[in-house]
């Protein structure tokens, strides 16, 4: 599709952790949509890497932001408007994943985890719904996990309760979604959420045994492994016209492990 003709025609998205991996393939695909895309990522070489990767598929700037940071957060949306205009869209997708420590289950990597993958999340809500309720028009897609649907593991020695801090707070950013949504409804503002599953990218590589990825593939419905581009078609729903009275909802794409009602 040429970028400048899709369903995004014109809107202005930040796509939070999109130098690489899942976050790169929605900006890929919503400016193939038309949107006018802000690359947010920490990472200065991964957000320089993956504006060469979306380079001649529409308008797009990135801005080095640090989700965790109330000021960083603010300092992005501000760049947005200053170079776009507005804000229409923004995409929570950034998180710790590529280098999750399971290992580690102390209270203060707990509140580690917890303050980039979910109070991020809230935090890049709040810099962006001012704008949002100005034009009463917005729309705003959480990112989740199948691991938060996820609970058995497999007998161990006990040493501990672990804190589970990853699945822990992509559970978390399924309840924020339906606060967000509850509250911003009345101003045009849609606020969805994705929680997918393994998906292959090179965070999943590194950080998930081979062996392990074959395991849970053969556990779906689908019996195919998920790529970040099976993914990006849900956040276009999300985030046009065609989802206007579709909010506060989690859709888990997996190909068929979880299924939760």
């Amino acid at each position: 599709m040429a970028a400048g003709g899709g369903r995004l025609d014109g809107k202005v998205a930040i796509i939070t952790g999109s130098g690489q991996g899942i976050g790169l393939g929605y900006a890929k695909r919503f400016l193939e949509e038309g949107a006018k895309v802000v690359v947010a990522e920490l990472d200065e070489a991964r957000g320089k890497a993956g504006m060469d990767a979306i380079k001649g598929l529409g308008e797009a700037i990135y801005v080095r932001t640090d989700i965790a940071d109330p000021e960083s957060g603010e300092a992005c949306v501000k760049a947005a408007a200053d170079a776009f205009g507005t804000i229409d869209i923004l995409i929570n997708n950034a998180a710790l994943y590529h280098d999750i420590d399971n290992t580690d289950v102390s209270y203060e990597y707990l509140q580690k985890v917890t303050s980039v993958n979910q109070h991020g999340a809230w935090l890049m809500g709040r810099a962006v719904a001012p704008y949002m309720v100005k034009q009463n028009w917005g729309r705003i897609v959480n990112q989740s996990s199948g691991a938060a649907y996820s609970y058995m593991f497999p007998p161990m020695e006990f040493t501990g309760l672990g804190n589970y801090s990853y699945s822990i707070t992509k559970w978390g950013v399924v309840g924020l979604t339906k606060f967000m949504a509850a509250q911003l409804g009345q101003y045009g503002i849609t606020v969805n959420c994705i929680a997918p599953g393994i998906t292959m990218t090179e965070a999943t590589k590194k950080v998930v045994p081979e062996m392990f990825l074959d395991g849970m593939t053969g556990m779906t419905a689908m019996k195919q492994r998920l790529e970040p581009e099976d993914l990006a078609g849900a956040a276009v729903f999300f985030a046009s016209d065609d989802g206007k009275f579709c909010t506060g909802q989690t859709l888990v794409i997996d190909g068929g492990l979880a299924m939760p009602a």
